[in-house]
């Protein structure tokens, strides 16, 4: 494993950036979700190895990164990136103290997943009817259907389950999506059993304002804070700043991807999720602990662009790793 690059976290001392200075009204832990190795890598348009992907997952683990997103087992056709799960999982036996939650999209993954001795999973549903169709080739109401013994079983066997709700701030085929829309969906989520929901904004759209909206409207409807995550892309800029309205809100959990990789291949308009390494420098500069090592982080990410012969779009990688 490669050495980490000198970053300010390495070096220490009154150098040491950036300085931590706590602001009010802000929790003193975050939970962060990594999903690079499936969101991030589902939207490789080549297949990246399978001992490459095991090796990023020992590498984020090894970063402190207590949450990794695994892999998927979503059928070959629909996402052949990802086609190599079952191959995958087993080779992150030796990985302890870190959860390694796999997406499933029907009763078929699920069993596999077991098989696997899959402890976490998720499910990935639509606030849109747009959205569903083009995932799921279903109505929201149809894939709740589907959702339903998945969740029910994967409960009898113990697993924690996620469910993922796309398309919470705006869809590239409806426009804007109401609060109320997404408030029923999500409980419907709940009613069946998830124990997180992560509110994504799939094509990057939201601002803080409707963040704080999303929130308070899930909160009045009896959805509290500590059973939320939020998933921002970064489209216009905004994922840092809405991520800190989430907080601000209560929320204790974040979803991001080391290098900023990902998009969603069912949504064109979608780029890159919320950077890991951009998720911690700020969260450093608040004085929030996520027990993220941000110098082997940052070097995962170097290694894993070079692998996908490009430079990684994070902001905070490219600036901890420049030249002179």
């Amino acid at each position: 494993m490669s050495e980490a690059p000198r970053t300010p976290e390495a070096a220490g001392g009154p150098e040491a950036l950036p300085m931590a200075v706590p602001a009010d009204g802000l929790p003193p832990r975050v939970r962060i979700y990594e999903v690079g190795a499936r969101d991030g890598l589902q939207n490789e348009s080549a297949v990246v190895p399978v001992g490459v992907k095991a090796e990023f997952i020992h590498r984020l683990a090894d970063a402190g990164l207590a949450t990794v997103e695994a892999t998927s087992f979503v059928h070959p056709k629909w996402v052949p990136q990802l086609a190599d799960a079952a191959e995958l999982f087993p080779m992150l036996h030796d990985i302890r103290g870190v959860a390694l939650p796999v997406l499933v999209p029907n009763e078929r993954g699920l069993e596999r997943a077991l098989d696997l001795g899959v402890r976490g999973i998720a499910v990935f549903g639509s606030a849109t009817e747009s959205f569903a169709k083009a995932n799921l080739n279903r109505t929201v109401d149809e894939s709740l259907a589907m959702f339903a013994p998945v969740v029910a079983r994967a409960k009898e066997h113990g697993l924690r389950v996620r469910g993922y709700l796309s398309m919470c701030f705006g869809d590239p085929w409806e426009g804007p999506v109401p609060v109320h829309r997404v408030v029923r969906v999500a409980g419907v989520l709940r009613d069946l059993g998830c124990d997180e929901l992560s509110l994504g904004d799939t094509i990057g759209v939201a601002t803080p304002g409707h963040v704080r909206a999303l929130l308070s409207g899930l909160g009045e409807a009896g959805v509290p804070a500590d059973a939320l995550g939020v998933h921002f892309h970064d489209t216009y800029g905004q994922a840092l700043a809405n991520t800190l309205a989430a907080l601000q809100h209560g929320v204790t959990t974040v979803d991001a991807s080391a290098g900023g990789l990902g998009g969603c291949p069912f949504a064109k308009s979608a780029t890159g999720n919320l950077a890991t390494e951009d998720l911690v420098w700020m969260l450093r500069g608040l004085g929030i602990e996520t027990g993220v090592d941000l110098g082997r982080l940052v070097a995962t990410s170097t290694w894993m662009a070079d692998r996908l012969g490009r430079p990684s779009p994070s902001r905070t990688v490219r600036a901890l790793t420049r030249k002179g």
